[in-house]
């Protein structure tokens, strides 16, 4: 049964009523409250609050400040008027059973109106978005096209101009073979003078000794610019054979102290890490190189937490779990920001994935040990399941006695549990 909440106090002016109610002991979160024009309901375990205002208010600029064990009201009357009284005054159940039902079909109806402008504003803004990403491919297809055309045009000058070159080069060519062709025949017609100068002069000596030069006269011109050309070719490289050798991998140790197990152990857990990394590349191929460390990934996290911006940091903590889900702090931290959340199941199975990774249990992850206790049994409390949270905080205890906090939360724990026992 609810415990109905009486003592409240509430003050009006003209335009606005304040009302003060007192809740101790609990927490309280906006999702708790409920508000209509004529309606008004706090509802927090084993606590309940209900007024049917005497008069219509503005439910949309009415407020509630939570703190210090009070809720604040500020609600804005839709006339100005001094109220007699903050309920209303003589109404039956029935009455009140169809206020209360009104109340709840209003607040349907408006957060269906809602949703649907909500839906609107999305899809306009969806469809700006296209717009704008349109225009921005236009105007980058429009800017490569126009790197295209110039990049085209300056090949095509640089081809007009590598074959003008080519035909002046020809030209060249042509105009200088003819310049040899007519020195040849020039020649051809000096060597037959000098024949027709030979056989008027009857002398051998003279004629061998002048035939040698005049009958090899062209071919030796030849034959010594094919050495020449011959004499300028480089000489062939010599074969040779290179070797190469492969270190194998030598741990820093020397080999009498090395373990070849936990050397062995240590590679697969390497190789398994480079592999858990490279996987997913077609999703994690958009993200920095920084972003693709656990590590850092985990730093972030731990950030947007301090910050209060607990969906971001799940969100990292996911990101470095899909890059290495053997990490234990990263369930742990998780588990931090799904209590916050108030996902206490999921907080439940990240502190127990944690606990599986924090085996053997060693000094070094004795405080991460503890932590995980405590939150699995926070969050086995917030579901009201008391005796596995105590175990959980009895485990904690176990690991750090001299922890004062861990044991001021177990006591309350008890209590709780005998109190529950009582009133069965």
């Amino acid at each position: 049964m609810p415990v109905w909440l009486r003592d409240y106090s509430w003050r009006q002016t003209g335009s606005a009523v304040y009302l003060s109610v007192p809740l101790r002991g609990v927490r309280v979160t906006p999702a708790n409250i409920f508000c209509t024009d004529r309606y008004l309901k706090v509802s927090v375990p084993p606590f309940l609050f209900e007024a049917f205002l005497c008069a219509p208010i503005d439910d949309t600029n009415s407020t509630a400040k939570i703190g210090n064990g009070m809720i604040f009201f500020t609600l804005y009357k839709k006339e100005v008027a001094i109220w007699d009284s903050l309920t209303l005054p003589n109404a039956n159940k029935e009455e009140l059973q169809y206020l209360r039902q009104s109340a709840i079909l209003k607040a349907h109806e408006k957060a269906k109106v809602e949703t649907e402008a909500k839906k609107v504003t999305k899809q306009e803004h969806k469809k700006y978005a296209l717009e704008a990403t349109m225009k921005l491919e236009e105007a980058e297809r429009k800017r490569i096209e126009d790197l295209k055309e110039k990049e085209r045009q300056k090949v095509t000058k640089e081809l007009e101009l590598w074959e003008k070159q080519q035909k002046d080069a020809e030209k060249q060519n042509r105009i200088q073979k003819k310049g040899e062709q007519h020195q040849d025949i020039n020649q051809l017609k000096e060597n037959r003078k000098e024949k027709m100068n030979n056989r008027r002069i009857p002398n051998e000596g003279t004629c061998k000794s002048r035939l040698k030069p005049t009958k090899g006269c062209h071919g030796s011109y030849s034959m010594f610019s094919e050495n020449l050309k011959e004499e300028q070719l480089p000489a062939p490289r010599s074969a040779a054979t290179i070797k190469i050798n492969f270190t194998s991998r030598v741990f820093p140790t020397p080999m009498r102290e090395s373990r070849v197990a936990e050397e062995e152990e240590w590679l697969r857990k390497q190789a398994e890490a480079r592999r858990t990394i490279s996987a997913d590349t077609s999703e994690l191929e958009d993200l920095k190189e920084e972003e693709k460390n656990p590590d850092w990934l985990k730093d972030k996290g731990n950030k947007m937490f301090a910050t209060g911006n607990y969906l971001a940091a799940v969100n990292a903590y996911n990101l470095a779990l899909r890059l290495n889900y053997k990490l234990p702090l990263l369930y742990l931290n998780r588990a931090a920001c799904h209590l916050k959340l108030r996902n206490f199941h999921k907080a439940i199975e990240d502190s127990s994935k944690a606990l599986e990774l924090l085996i053997p249990p060693v000094p070094d992850n004795k405080n991460a040990r503890v932590k995980a206790y405590v939150r699995r049994g926070t969050a086995f409390c917030q579901l009201e399941l008391y005796t596995e949270g105590l175990q959980d905080y009895e485990a904690a205890l176990k690991i750090d006695p001299k922890n004062k906090a861990i044991e001021k939360d177990a006591e309350k724990i008890r209590h709780l549990i005998q109190g529950t026992t009582q009133d069965s």
